[in-house]
């Protein structure tokens, strides 16, 4: 196997889920899987592609100009389309008080600080608007560094209803407000499409209770700035590395290693690989997710979900080993949590650092380096093997109910429920 840095290198490229680069890079971490399993003589592992189609849109054209101006914009996807002209209106809260202050907004395009809230968008929809712009990055960044990308409309949001969506540099908004621009023309052509996407799976058996799995899981797709270095390059080389290891050195429990496809488009590659291998949850004990390690600089993360009993597995067994990492108790936005959701309890190993970026065009090799990663994959192979060797599983599976209401909200059921509950 390669060393880890150089193996990031080769997967830093813009590696969308559902795209030919994608497709790249899912065949370089196949070649990876496939050479480990050989180094260690195991003839009987092989890397498996399973596959999987995703809601995505091709886009045609995507314009915003106002006042003789052309605006660099990104699009949402799937969210309809739109070539008209609009009265411009900015809701500075998109709070029910903004809405109802605002008056007809019928026709209008709203611009938005932002738009994460369910409840926000539902407005829009009722307020029967033609189109939203959200702005993106600081006021004094430039059109590069805002990072604009054209990302899918959420189907939380889309179930609603569907609203041509634009993103904007925060100084391009400043801009049209400040100069009280009123109208602007609005461009946006797609069309709906549904390509392939992939995870790669590998399957070490246990050696005593092959019945018991525990899933280990780190997403090789980006969003389309950037060279997704940190995110998550390192995480899929970091699983390479912990995968070589336990080809030589199988544990008592099967291992199912899975690199997940289209991560950043909603977790699409593990609720696949989820709804895929329903008959294997039921004895699926753990997980571990690995996305984002491997910084020069900043402090190793743990990010914990399940009972109270693991928190305090993870802090004494940090302080047994010597390793040192802050620690978090919730959901993790990653490929855990559909894993969670089925009541497996899960760790999330990364490494955090306020000097580096994400989803933006700094998300460069330069902040990483092969003894950070390593470290991080030693502790990941000394935790799993000491988990997976385990005579009993430390830890039950199951969430508490505060956890499932974290689980509920952060998969967009809680409304849903809420509105059950409000009929009974």
């Amino acid at each position: 196997m390669k060393e880890l840095l150089e193996l990031v290198k080769e997967l830093s490229f813009v590696r969308i889920g559902g795209s030919d680069e994608e497709r790249k890079a899912g065949e370089l971490v196949m070649e990876e899987v496939n050479r480990a399993a050989a180094e260690a003589g195991r003839e009987d592992i092989r890397g498996e592609y399973e596959t999987f189609r995703i809601p995505d849109a091709e886009l045609k054209k995507c314009s915003v100009q106002a006042a003789g101006r052309e605006i660099p914009s990104a699009a949402f996807l799937r969210s309809g389309n739109i070539d008209r002209e609009c009265s411009l209106v900015y809701l500075d809260g998109a709070s029910e008080i903004d809405f109802a202050q605002a008056g007809d907004l019928e026709g209008k395009a709203v611009l938005l600080n932002g738009l994460t809230d369910e409840d926000v968008y539902k407005r829009l929809v009722e307020h029967k608007v033609a189109a939203f712009l959200v702005m993106q990055g600081k006021y004094y960044f430039s059109a590069e560094e805002a990072s604009l990308y054209s990302r899918r409309l959420r189907e939380h949001f889309s179930r609603n209803g569907i609203i041509p969506g634009f993103a904007i540099p925060a100084a391009d908004a400043l801009w049209l407000i400040r100069e009280e621009v009123e109208k602007v023309h609005l461009t946006l052509e797609q069309e709906d499409r549904s390509p392939e996407s992939r995870n790669i799976t590998a399957v070490i058996e246990g050696t005593d209770f092959k019945e018991e799995s525990i899933v280990l899981t780190a997403h090789y797709d980006s969003v389309p700035v950037g060279t997704g270095s940190w995110d998550n390059a390192t995480g899929t080389v970091a699983l390479l590395a912990i995968f070589r290891h336990f080809a030589a050195h199988p544990a008592r429990r099967t291992l199912r290693f899975v690199w997940c496809g289209s991560e950043e488009l909603g977790l699409l590659g593990s609720k696949a690989y989820v709804e895929q291998h329903k008959d294997l949850l039921e004895k699926t004990v753990f997980c571990f997710n690995f996305d984002m390690c491997g910084t020069v600089l900043g402090a190793n993360k743990i990010i914990i979900t399940g009972e109270k009993e693991l928190e305090t597995f993870v802090d004494q067994y940090c302080k047994i080993t010597g390793y040192s990492a802050d620690k978090g108790v919730g959901v993790h936005s990653s490929d855990s949590a559909p894993f969670c959701d089925n009541g497996i309890p899960a760790l999330g190993l990364s490494r955090e650092t306020t000097t580096a970026s994400i989803h933006t065009i700094h998300d460069l090799i330069s902040t990483l380096s092969e003894k950070a990663i390593y470290k991080n994959v030693e502790f990941a192979n000394r935790i799993i093997g000491d988990v997976a060797n385990a005579a009993v599983i430390p830890v039950k599976k199951g969430m508490p109910e505060e956890t499932k209401k974290e689980l509920d909200k952060y998969f967009h059921r809680d409304k849903e429920k809420e509105a059950e509950k409000e009929k009974e």
